[in-house]
Parts: structure tokens; sequence; C-alpha cells
């Protein structure tokens, strides 16, 4: 029997992929090109939306150990990231349309997953099919309605901002600067420097632009992790200094010291034809957009490849609403993976979709799936979708805080020794699951 999976973003190919690497058929039902979302335009699968990069790909971060653990785990997208990369410091980022071309090839070519690109209204609810619901933040609204209907419980909703980015052949290199945050040589970003007196007008310019006015029933806060520009800037004159614009760690070659701030801006794609300007999530008009970032040292006669707009995010109440394997407790039989459950990020929406792809095969089979190891970051990420909050639940990042940990937080090597037990117990989950399969396999 095979198992249908709802939304080809990164959870739904992921979770597909890892269903296939048991040898289980899927279904695989995208709705693009028949209809797309107001923030997606390729064809292509896992389209990145809001940015390319992945975050760090340090282990002494946790979203680093995340991805290494992707990799034990046999990560698709991790694998198509891998192959797909740009240089960006630390960082892994990726030359986006590359990599959403190379996880399409990968699904469209296995044996075990028919693709189906039709969108769906309902989600099946017989008993005897197993469903996998990965739609995404940007849910459509028949079926945003069905499921709410189905869990018997309550949407709920917020909007993210996407940033702009702009054409290299644009920028006046002759004012910009390359360099990565505290390393020698040459870096992966281009910063334009401000001094003080620029960078006051530039807030202020940025507080006083029209902006896209939302519906009533859109004025929902934003995720604290991805706020728009704007949204930073009234808060105060310093903060945008303290945050996206902070210079900490960067020096201007032509003056020999540390700016008052910086906008950086980092490569779109392999060839550096495009760059995105970092943390510049807006709703601001885009004839402002123009306006105001023109203000910016080196992109006085930028071209702009894309501008910021506001888009949707949809996620479930997961820890109310779900089982610990994903499932619905209304439909045991649906389960729910990526970010409409509340995890918030590339990486984090990989991987749920690897672990509820991996749990729904065992189950599929009549197997009791062992518990993810809390250890690991993404034993603490699902259970972050598990555990009821003491206030309203929201999405979330990885972070340290989520992994159990007996290290002592004194030791300097605290992050690492976190990061080698965490990804010991992922590599030992994994052999447990190969294991339970096998058994029942023979």
């Amino acid at each position: 029997m095979s198992i249908t999976v709802i939304g080809a973003g990164l959870a739904g190919c992921e979770a597909a992929w890892a269903l296939a690497s048991f040898d289980i058929p899927v279904r695989l039902y995208e709705m693009k090109p028949e209809r797309f979302s107001p923030a997606h335009s390729s064809q292509d699968f896992a389209e990145l939306v809001c940015s390319n990069s992945l975050r760090s790909d340090s282990l002494k971060s946790a979203v680093g150990i995340l991805k290494q653990e992707l990799r034990v785990l046999g990560s698709l997208i991790l694998e198509a990231a891998d192959n797909t990369s740009v240089p960006a410091g630390k960082a892994l980022a990726v030359d986006r349309i590359e990599f959403s071309k190379y996880v399409t090839r990968k699904i469209e070519s296995c044996p075990k997953i028919s693709v189906v690109r039709r969108e769906l209204y309902e989600v099946p609810k017989d008993s005897d099919e197993l469903v996998i619901v990965a739609t995404g933040p940007l849910t459509s609204d028949g079926l945003t309605e069905n499921i709410v209907e189905a869990l018997g419980g309550s949407g709920l909703h917020f909007y993210d901002a996407i940033a702009p980015i702009v054409y290299a052949d644009s920028l006046d290199m002759d004012v910009l600067f390359r360099a990565s945050r505290y390393e020698e040589g040459e870096g992966d970003y281009l910063n334009a420097p401000m001094n003080q007196d620029l960078y006051e007008k530039f807030v202020s310019e940025i507080r006083n632009s029209d902006k896209v006015e939302p519906h009533a029933f859109e004025k929902i806060p934003h995720f604290e992790g991805c706020l728009p520009i704007e949204e930073l800037a009234v808060r105060g004159m310093d903060t945008l200094a303290f945050g996206p614009m902070k210079p900490v760690g960067l020096v201007d070659p032509k003056s020999g010291e540390r700016p008052h701030a910086v906008v950086q801006l980092r490569a779109e794609n392999s060839d550096r034809t495009l760059y995105n300007l970092v943390g510049f999530q807006t709703k601001m008009t885009h004839p402002e957009q123009e306006r105001v970032f023109r203000m910016i040292p080196g992109l006085e006669r930028a071209v702009f490849a894309r501008l910021g707009s506001i888009h949707r995010n949809t996620y479930i109440n997961a820890p109310a609403l779900l089982d610990d394997f994903s499932r619905a407790i209304t439909f045991p039989n649906i389960f729910f993976a990526g970010q409409i459950t509340g995890v918030e990020g590339y990486v984090e929406s990989t991987a749920s979709g690897l672990a509820v792809g991996l749990m729904c095969a065992l189950i599929s089979r009549g197997i009791a799936p062992p518990a993810l190891p809390v250890e690991s970051a993404i034993g603490g990420l699902l259970k972050h979708t598990r555990d009821v909050p003491k206030k309203k639940y929201e999405p979330m990042n990885v972070n340290f805080g989520m992994i159990k940990s007996d290290v002592g937080k004194s030791r300097k090597s605290r992050k690492e020794e976190i990061a080698a037990i965490a990804i010991s117990a992922v590599q030992n989950w994994k052999t447990e699951l190969e294991n339970l399969w096998t058994k029942t396999a023979s």
C-alpha cells in the first residue's frame, strides 16, 4: 500500500525520500504549476523563498549540529545543499535554482515515488490510508479550512517578510568591501559601511516609509526571529546596529576602522550575479524599498531582481493536536510535518519531514518507532512540537536550549561535546530503526 505525501516543499520531499528509502511506494502531491502560492514562482520542488542560506554549518551551533544529524540519517535536502552550495563564510548557502532542480530530479527519477501535480482541497481521512501533510507555511485557504476541521481545533496564522535581491553588476564595488566576520583575507559577504550620520538618516527613512498595510485579519504578531526591518527600526535608533546591521568583527579596509553599522549582502548563486540583503525582510511598498535601500553605500544604482514582500505563515497548535509520532489525535492516519507543525526554518522543516517520514515508514508496517533521542538536535526540535507551552504556542528555530545535556556549562568544549553526543545518539537511533525494519521484513 502506498503512502500519500501532500506538498513537495522541503519537508514533503524529505518525507517522501525517507519512505522510498524503505522501499515504500509514495504518491507525492504538488499543486504547482496548477496553482502557485503568493511567494512561489518556480515549478521545481523545495523552492526556497525567504533566503538561500541554511545558516551556520559549524558544530558549535545548534543548527550546524542538526545539519550533521540529517546527513547521518541520509537527508536528501542536505545532499542537495552540499552539492549546490555557494560561498557564505561559515554558513551553508545554496544556489537556490540549482538546489531546487537537484531535489526535483532526484524525486522525479525515484522509482518508488509517483508525483501528482494537482491541488488537493481535502486531506484523505480513510483510516486505511496513511497521509503526511507537509503543505508548509503557505497552505491554501481551502486546504487549511479542511485541516482545521479534521483536527477539531483552530489554525494559527502570522506573516513573514522576504528580503530583496539585487544584481551584482549594479553594485558599486569600489564602495563595498568583501569580508566575513572575524575572518582574515577575502570573505564571502559584501559589506556596505555606514557612518553614524548616514545610519541614523537611514533608520529614520525606514521608519517613515510607506508600508503595505495588512487587512484587519492579518494583524498578527510576526515571528520574533524573522522580523521585518521596519519592525526592528521602530524599537529604537540603535536596534538595527545591534541586529542585522551590527558591525562587529568587520573592518573597512579603506578606513582601517570598524564602521558604525554595516549592511551585508550574501551571494544568491554560484556565479555571484545576485546578492541578498541579509536580514532585510520587509513589508515596505516596492517604490519605497527602491528609494530607501539605494541610500545604502554601494547600492545607489542598485537594480533589484526581487523586492521584498509579505507572505502568510500557517501553523497548527501541534502540542494540543498531535501525538508523539506527529499524527493527528482525531485522525491517527494523518501525519503532519514541516513548518505547519511549528518548526521554523529550512533545516528545521527538513528535519521534521525526515523524522516523520521515518516514523511513518515503521508505523506502516505495524512497528512502534523508538523515541527520538532528546540528547540530539532533531529530538529536541520535535519535542518542541509536543510540549505544551506556558504561553501561546509559537514557531521555533532549533537552539541549544532544546538539546538535553549534562555537559557542564563552564566547560570550554561544551558545544563540541554536545555535538558529539547528539550525532552519536542519532546514529544509534538510525541503527535501531534499521534493525527493527530488518526483523519485521525477515
